[in-house]
């Protein structure tokens, strides 16, 4: 027998009712048949799932286990269903779609409320994915049209014939998580030694972190324990002091975590958009760039950095009403695309002036 989401379901509907009974009722089935299928459930998984009490239903260790992965899939399912039928109700209608994906990015919010304010008509989707390849292939499919996307340093993504990309950062250098008081979190830069007693949480999940990490740690001398888990979780143990992590520059302190740059910037990534076509590229480049130097604007160890990078501000963030037109993409742009690379290899953000560093106080999180 090949579990279901049907079977799932059942599960989930006994647990949260704790009987039987009320678990049928609400699945609109018979009690017997409810039963007979949680036996079938059991054979299949190979234990009892739940312990049949006088008071009621309760899951074995066995079964809240398996409870702790089918919730997921159940909520999963659910969504995939509302958001199909919401999609095809949609293309009924015949509205335009912009179907974009994206890795996790502090700019994301900021360019959709952009896309939002200049194309009012459109149907704009977001797809989460913590695999960049991933979601390559499903531009290079046509089931999105869009994907912003990193690509870990030292672990080339592959991109699929045809498509067209464009590079938001050449390398955006990667900095640790850590909590408020820890020793380290008293300095503006932190060296990976100052960090090797600690132990490290990756996500493997994410392609080319896990790799990086571990050459960076190696070229260090290091081998901490590494943990790995979501950066949910991470955020959650950096504060309490757990772990350590590798995070966007663009991430958001708390006052219970720090963010630092690493001495060095041993670890970096760069920030591509990509599309099947050039014309989809131009509709949405020029908004994503405005939202990530708005991000930017609001990390301070980062704006620090991209000081000490240029001893000039970083570009500006205007705000939304100060956005007539889009930015033209880096390869269309006069004077600071033709900057000297630095030293590092990083390439620096535009340089607009004395006057645009006055727009760039530390917006308060």
């Amino acid at each position: 027998m090949e579990l279901e989401v049907r079977h799932l379901r059942a599960l989930c509907a006994i647990a949260d009712t704790g009987s039987l009974h009320k678990a049928a009722r609400q699945l609109g089935m018979s009690q017997p048949s409810l039963t007979t299928q949680l036996r079938r459930i059991e054979y299949a998984v190979g234990g009892q799932l739940f312990a049949r009490e006088r008071t009621g239903c309760r899951p074995t260790p066995l079964g809240r286990t398996v409870l702790s992965r089918a919730r997921p899939l159940v909520v999963e399912m659910r969504a995939l269903i509302t958001e199909a039928r919401a999609v095809a109700a949609r293309a009924a209608d015949g509205a335009p779609q912009l179907r974009i994906g994206s890795t996790a990015s502090r700019a994301i919010p900021g360019w959709l409320r952009r896309l939002r304010h200049r194309m009012p008509e459109a149907d704009t989707s977001l797809q989460m994915d913590v695999s960049a390849n991933a979601l390559l292939q499903m531009v290079a499919a046509g089931q999105l049209d869009i994907a912003f996307v990193h690509e870990v340093e030292g672990s080339p993504l592959r991109l699929p014939e045809g498509l067209r990309q464009r590079v938001l950062v050449e390398r955006e250098p990667q900095f640790v998580s850590l909590a408020a008081d820890h020793p380290a979190a008293r300095k503006p830069v932190v060296h990976l030694t100052d960090l090797a007693s600690d132990r490290w949480m990756v996500d493997p999940t994410v392609d080319g972190e896990w790799d990086g990490l571990q050459r960076v740690l190696r070229e260090a001398g290091l081998s901490p324990r590494v943990l790995h888990g979501d950066y949910l979780t991470a955020a959650t143990l950096v504060a309490t002091g757990e772990v350590v992590t590798v995070c966007q520059p663009t991430s958001a302190a708390r006052p219970d975590m720090a963010v630092r740059p690493l001495y060095g910037d041993p670890l970096g990534v760069r920030l591509l958009v990509a599309a099947r076509t050039d014309a989809e590229l131009d509709a949405v480049y020029g908004e994503l760039e405005s939202a990530y130097w708005e991000a930017a604007a609001e990390a301070p160890s980062y704006q620090d950095w991209l000081l000490g990078t240029r001893g000039t501000a970083p570009p500006p963030c205007p705000t939304l009403d100060r956005i007539p037109t889009p930015v033209p993409p880096i390869e269309q742009a006069p004077a600071p695309a033709r900057l000297p690379r630095l030293a590092t290899g990083r390439v620096p953000p535009p340089d607009l002036g004395p006057a645009a560093a006055q727009d760039l106080r530390p917006t308060p999180l």
